[in-house]
C-alpha cells in the first residue's frame, strides 16, 4: 500500500518534529492488519461526514426556498443578515449582526457595534444605529477601492430581532441610504410571528417549518453574539471600575497592573510582593490595592 506524496509528508512532520522522521508501511501481519482498520475507519467516517453535509444542504435549500415562496422573495436568501439588540435599561447597549450563507453560519463576517445612542432606553433608535451603521459602511466601501471590504457584500434577507416596532425602525434607515430593496423581515419572540413590511398581518409559519426554523436558528444566534459581547463589556467595565476605586491608583498605574497580571482577577490574585514589584507601585500602595481587593 504505497503512500501519496510520501516525501511532502515526512517534510512535514519533520518540521513538526523538529528531527528526522520515516514513514514505514508494513507489509505483513499485525501492524498491517491494523493499518487496514484505521484506514477502513477513516473511510467509514469520511463517508458519514459527506452524508451528513449532504443532509445538512438539503435542509437549507429547503428552507431557503420556503422562505423565498412564503416571502416573495426574488430569489433563494442564500445570505441572510440578522440584528439584534443587547442593553441592561440602555446601559453598555450593543448591537450584533451575524451572517448565515447558504443555511450556515459565517462567523468571519460577523459584526459587534456599540451603541452611541446616547437618549434612554430606545429599542427603536438603537436598532436604527446599527442597521445604518452597518448599510452605509457597506455603501462606502463599495464606491471605494479598500483591501478590507467586510461590509461591502449586501444580503438577500435582512432580520430583525423584534416586532413591528423595529422593522419599522430598520425600514426607515435603509430607505434613507437607498438600500430598501433589500428584503427585510422581523421575528417576533413571544408568538414566533414573522413581520413584512407592507403586510397588515404577521406570517403565521408552521411551527415545524424549514423556513421558520432557519429564522429561529438565526435569531436565536444573533442573540447569543449580543448577549456575549455585552456580558464582555459589563464585565471590563465593572473590572476597571474596581482599580479606579483605590486611591493613588490612576491610568497609567492601572495600566501596569493590567499589563502585568492581564486582568483585575490577575490582580486580586496577586500577593503584595507581587504588586510591588510593578513599576510604580510602591509597598504602601501595594499594600492597599490587595486589600482593597480582597476585602
Amino acid at each position: 500500500m504505497p503512500v501519496e506524496d510520501a516525501a511532502v509528508i515526512e517534510g512535514w512532520l519533520r518540521e513538526r518534529r523538529g528531527g528526522t522522521v520515516r514513514l514505514h508501511v508494513p507489509q505483513r501481519g499485525e501492524k498491517r492488519r491494523l493499518m487496514e482498520m484505521v484506514v477502513e475507519n477513516a473511510r467509514h467516517m469520511l463517508k458519514e461526514r459527506l452524508a451528513q453535509e449532504a443532509r445538512r444542504s438539503e435542509e437549507a435549500e429547503r428552507a431557503m426556498a420556503h422562505l423565498a415562496e412564503v416571502l416573495g422573495l426574488p430569489s433563494l436568501p442564500q445570505r441572510i443578515e440578522a440584528f439584534d439588540i443587547s442593553n441592561i435599561q440602555g446601559n453598555q447597549a450593543v448591537a450584533s449582526m451575524v451572517v448565515f450563507e447558504d443555511g450556515q453560519p459565517k462567523p468571519s463576517d460577523y459584526r459587534r457595534f456599540k451603541i452611541r445612542t446616547k437618549s434612554t432606553p430606545d429599542d427603536f433608535a438603537m436598532m436604527r444605529e446599527a442597521v445604518y451603521r452597518r448599510f452605509l459602511r457597506g455603501l462606502r466601501e463599495q464606491a471605494e477601492e479598500v483591501e478590507q471590504r467586510g461590509f461591502a457584500a449586501f444580503p438577500d434577507l435582512v432580520l430583525i430581532d423584534g416586532g413591528k416596532g423595529q422593522l419599522n425602525a430598520a425600514r426607515e434607515v435603509m430607505r434613507e441610504l437607498g438600500v430598501e430593496d433589500i428584503p427585510t423581515v422581523s421575528l417576533a419572540k413571544q408568538f414566533e410571528l414573522v413581520f413584512v413590511e407592507g403586510r397588515p398581518d404577521p406570517v403565521n409559519l408552521p411551527w415545524a417549518s424549514p423556513g421558520l426554523k432557519l429564522l429561529q436558528r438565526i435569531r436565536d444566534e444573533a442573540h447569543r453574539y449580543a448577549i456575549t459581547y455585552h456580558r464582555h463589556l459589563r464585565d471590563q467595565r465593572t473590572s476597571e471600575s474596581a482599580l479606579d476605586q483605590i486611591p493613588g491608583v490612576g491610568p497609567r498605574r492601572k495600566r501596569e497592573l493590567i499589563k502585568r497580571f492581564g486582568s483585575v482577577a490577575g490582580v486580586r490574585r496577586a500577593t503584595v510582593e507581587e504588586l510591588a514589584s510593578v513599576p510604580g507601585i510602591s509597598r504602601a500602595l501595594a499594600e492597599r490595592i490587595h486589600q482593597h481587593l480582597n476585602d
